[in-house]
């Protein structure tokens, strides 16, 4: 594998989200991660367990997403669902923001319920990624939820669900690395389905890359450094 290879592995969450997905492949999901070293797989919460077990001793971490994909569930239902995710052995979650109640306005309740999942993640030693949703989000709204992930204590504000009317954008990861701290990681996700879109978005800003499509993507980058 070529050092471009690894490095761009080591930045993919090897995402398989369909609410069709079988077991058998989340297997195979498992498996390409820990042949490419990808930074984690993200799985729905009902295969967490499975895929910490097909993972066990291979150092891939599992991700999963709670209040996913429309994220207006109320918090006492997110944080139960983070609880058990947590305990079947995640140690990413991919939590959906109260879009709603952002939008109406209610930001003490937004940054309360990011704040309440990031304690609880930081106590069993797990990341919070926060997906903001940017297609539905004007400029001004996007700098104001990413502060509430500051200042709520996340670990990375993450663009997208992949379920909306676009996915992350160069203008959002930029916007976003403007207004972030440099300490706070961002996750661009949604669309990202060949190498030169996932390069862009590092290249503007983005720490991590959500994508379904990570195998072929790697594949275009080797085939094209060869």
């Amino acid at each position: 594998m070529s050092k471009t290879f690894t490095d761009l592995a080591a930045r993919i969450d090897h995402t398989l989200l369909r609410p069709d997905a079988t077991q058998d492949q989340i297997a195979q999901l498992c498996a390409e991660a820990a042949q490419a070293r990808f930074a984690s797989v993200c799985v729905p919460p009902c295969y967490v367990r499975y895929a910490a077990e097909q993972l066990y001793g291979t150092g891939i971490p599992v991700c999963t997403v709670i209040g996913f994909p429309l994220g207006y569930q109320i918090t006492k239902v997110k944080f139960f669902e983070a609880h058990q995710a947590l305990t079947d052995g995640a140690i990413e979650l991919d939590m959906v923001i109260n879009v709603a109640a952002f939008k109406s306005g209610r930001l003490e309740e937004v940054e309360d319920e990011i704040g309440q999942l990031a304690e609880l993640c930081h106590f069993k030693s797990a990341l919070l990624k926060v997906i903001i949703e940017t297609a539905l989000l004007t400029d001004e709204e996007i700098v104001r939820a990413c502060q509430l992930c500051v200042d709520a204590g996340a670990d990375f504000v993450k663009t997208s669900t992949g379920f909306a009317s676009r996915g992350a954008s160069v203008a959002d990861i930029e916007l976003m690395r403007r207004s972030l701290p440099g300490s706070m990681r961002i996750k661009a996700a949604g669309g990202i389905r060949t190498r030169a879109a996932a390069l862009v978005l590092v290249a503007a800003g983005a720490d991590r890359i959500g994508s379904s499509n990570s195998v072929a993507l790697l594949a275009e980058n080797e085939n094209s450094a060869s």
